[in-house]
């Protein structure tokens, strides 16, 4: 099992203006809660007690609103002076992070967990860290269950979870929703300065050692004004639709 995450929040929130005007992306507020409370309330309730914020964009009101959250502290990996985008910031966080396998998450990225008990996505995914030799493990969801993504998918499961890029013609395409495990190993040979973590993706694959894990419940993405709703609405509507415990 992971002891450390990182949630990946220093994006500029271009595509939700005019709303990052004036507040960061990640304490943009949905069902009622600001978008990086979701994740993070995730990674405490699995057990997650060392994370890592990265910050850049009004960095100041980021550290504020984390400072003021109950629970483990949040320690934060500052980006004020350079955006590193996601493999760079990752990469500046390690020493952070510390030297064992550790989870990744967007901070636009939230999921409700399918109703019913088994296990929840975190625990899946830790489970099948520890049963596959990988450099990196990641979620993956059907189309049909993530709102507000609107690409064509991403990546194709092959032999044991191990996973390819999506070629965009073959059936059954799966989509990364924000949700990884990685080994800091990976990043031995990283770039300096701002690189993408699709590098490190890539890398993996051609060692065969980038695996899939199918998620379960209902995954939202909120990357504009207009997915805030269709999130929201997407909520009310699979909690309204979720047996309650004494009916289950």
């Amino acid at each position: 099992m992971p002891k450390a995450a990182m949630v990946l929040a220093a994006g500029l929130g271009t595509r939700m203006r005019p709303i990052t005007h004036h507040t960061p992306k990640p304490l943009v507020p949905v069902a009622g809660c600001a978008l990086i409370d979701h994740a993070l309330d995730a990674l405490h309730g699995f057990g997650i007690d060392r994370v890592v914020v990265n910050v850049h964009h009004m960095a100041d009101r980021m550290t504020d609103h984390l400072a003021k959250r109950p629970g483990p502290a949040v320690a934060i990996s500052d980006e004020t002076e350079m955006l590193l985008d996601s493999g760079g910031g990752i990469v500046k966080a390690l020493p952070l992070l510390g030297d064992g396998p550790f989870l990744i998450l967007n901070a636009d990225t939230f999921w409700l967990e399918a109703p019913g008990g088994g296990l929840g996505n975190l625990e899946r995914l830790s489970a099948a860290w520890d049963r596959k030799p990988s450099d990196i493990a990641v979620m993956t969801t059907r189309p049909d269950q993530i709102v507000g993504y609107d690409g064509r998918g991403d990546f194709l499961f092959g032999d044991d979870g191990r996973l390819r890029r999506f070629d965009g013609v073959s059936p059954d395409p799966v989509i990364y929703p924000g949700v990884a495990i990685i080994d800091p190993a990976i990043f031995e040979a990283a770039p300096p300065g701002a690189f993408s973590l699709n590098l490190c993706f890539d890398r993996a694959i051609a060692r065969g050692r980038f695996h899939g894990v199918a998620a379960g419940g209902l995954w939202l993405t909120v990357g504009t004004p207009e997915a805030i709703g269709a999130a929201e609405a997407a909520i009310e509507s699979f909690r309204h639709a979720a047996p309650s415990p004494d009916r289950a």
